[in-house]
Parts: C-alpha cells; structure tokens; sequence
C-alpha cells in the first residue's frame, strides 16, 4: 500500500500544472531574467470597462493592445501591412501588457496557478491564414513565464479589422490562488 501511494502522489503533482515546480516558480524573476519590464497600468480604465474582472479565483482580461515600451510598429493586415515578424512582436508584447495588467490585479504573478485561455485576434488580409503562427509567439512567452502553468487552450481568429488599425488584440483567463 505505501508504495502505490507514493506513485500516486507522484503522478498527481505531475497531472497538475506547476506542481513540479514547487519553490523555484517565480514568474516576475522569470520576466526579469529575459529583460522584460511590465508596464504600470495608469489609473483606472477610461472606458465604460474594467481592464481586468475576478470573479472567485479566475481573472478575466479585456482585449488587450501592445503598450508600454512599444515602438508602434506593425500596425494593420497581415501581411499587407505588417509582416508576420511584426506580427508575432505585437503579440509577444500584448501579452506582457496583459501580465501588467494582471500584476496590477492580483499583486504578485506567483498566484498564477493556470494560464487558462488565450483568445487572439489578428487583423488578417483576406488571404492570410496563419494566425496561429502569430500567436505562437504569446504561448510561448507564457509557457517560457509560467512553466507548465502557461499551458492553455487558445483560439487564434483573423479578423477584417482591429480598432486604431491593431494588427493583435487578445484576451485571457488566468487561475490565480484565492485571496
């Protein structure tokens, strides 16, 4: 009996994201060791929206822009207008505006226990059938941030158009400790 519950325990904390990692998941030295700095939302939405909604313990985020230290470049279609290099650059920096927006949120990013869903929306030329590759560039961040706590499902749509000419918008849900 001892030794089957002990492959039991074993294989529960590999069946749960992060669990393996125990005390080394630290999200925030992660990002620092790749150089990344999360923008500081400033104040409250100006819109008749919340960047960022909890309810229990997941937190919903509004469709998010590049930010912070962003050059502004690949702005419109893909690829008429901005390559897919350019693409995957802007969801690349979506993402870490999500992640200060969700800092702002919840305090600290180690409460994180699941990346839970990423919803990309890529502003395709009509032809362009790739958004995928585009938004391999936000799972990857994640899964490089998070570990296996950056595992998702994902849906990854073109659109006729984003607002301001966006050329990526996204949207998560993220599984955070209570309190």
């Amino acid at each position: 009996m001892k030794r089957f519950a002990a492959v039991t325990l074993a294989a529960l904390s590999l069946a749960v994201p992060g669990a393996a990692e125990g005390q080394d998941y630290d999200p925030e030295a992660k990002l620092a060791e790749m150089g990344i700095t999360l923008p500081v939302p400033q104040g409250p939405s100006r819109s008749a929206f919340d960047r960022t909604v909890r309810t229990g313990n997941l937190v919903f985020t509004s469709g998010h822009a590049p930010c912070g230290e962003w050059d502004g470049s690949g702005r419109g279609k893909v690829p008429t207008e901005a390559s897919l290099e350019e693409a995957q650059a802007a969801a690349r920096q979506v993402v870490i505006c999500i992640l200060g927006s969700l800092k702002a949120e919840i305090g600290d990013l180690s409460r994180v226990t699941r990346v839970v869903r990423v919803f990309g929306m890529v502003n395709s030329a009509p032809d362009f059938t790739a958004q995928s590759q585009v938004m391999n560039a936000a799972s990857g961040l994640l899964n490089e941030v998070f570990g296996d706590r950056g595992r998702h499902v994902r849906s990854a749509v073109g659109m006729a158009a984003l607002p301001v000419n966006l050329t990526v918008e996204i949207e998560m849900v993220f599984e955070v400790e209570e309190g």
